[in-house]
């Protein structure tokens, strides 16, 4: 049987907003909305929270979610990227004689994708043979018309004319960071999980990335 783990980094030192993963968003910690679509979605042999506090990892649990370990100083700094606390996870697993087949990470700052996207996923990663997947949204401002400044000078940054009709483009994705899916045999240090080669669409007002106090208004 194929187990999947649910992977939701929390970490208490936000810079931007402080203690953002746990700041009250539509009535909840905005990570237990991410908890509750994961559990709501029914595929997950385990769903963890990875954090650095004693406070997240009891407010995770009163959601639902499994904490049996906290993360390390060295993967809970601001400047570590989320493959590190992920491994350094998957090897606790491992000590503990857990092992995993697939990971998908949900960030808890895209609070509003849901359990469909996340069954939707799933079923797309394993559709183009288990290859890293990322969920995407179309983008409403297209890179045609967007430039670099520098010293008042405008450059480009496609190498297109800008003359053409607006529905003649072609459509643009951004990467949004809701949902990431790896095998786990697959992943090292070096593993970017923004250079996914799948990628599955969901709704632009499922694609909110929560990274300011206004964003809390929403």
């Amino acid at each position: 049987m194929t187990k999947v783990l649910a992977y939701i980094p929390a970490r208490s030192g936000s810079q931007g907003v402080p203690h953002k993963n746990i700041k009250e968003f539509r009535g909840l910690p905005l990570m237990a909305h991410t908890i509750l679509v994961a559990k709501e979605s029914a595929i997950f042999s385990e769903v963890f929270v990875s954090t650095d506090s004693k406070e997240y990892a009891d407010i995770a649990k009163s959601y639902g979610a499994h904490v049996p370990f906290l993360r390390s100083k060295e993967t809970s700094s601001h400047n570590a990227p989320t493959i590190s606390g992920l491994l350094e996870a998957l090897q606790n697993y491992k000590d503990l004689k857990m092992h995993f087949d697939h990971v998908v990470v949900l960030q808890p700052t895209s609070p509003l994708r849901d359990a469909k996207d996340i069954k939707g996923a799933c079923g797309l990663f394993k559709q183009e043979g288990y290859l890293p997947l990322a969920s995407v949204h179309l983008v409403t401002e297209h890179p045609l018309f967007m430039r670099t400044l520098h010293n008042h000078r405008l450059t480009p940054i496609l190498n297109a004319p800008s003359s053409v009709r607006r529905q003649d483009l072609p459509a643009y994705y951004k990467v949004n960071g809701a949902i990431y899916i790896h095998q786990v045999e697959t992943l090292t240090p070096n593993t970017s999980l923004n250079d996914a080669l799948i990628g599955y669409e969901i709704a632009l007002d499922h694609a909110l990335d929560i990274d300011t106090l206004k964003d809390f208004d929403v």
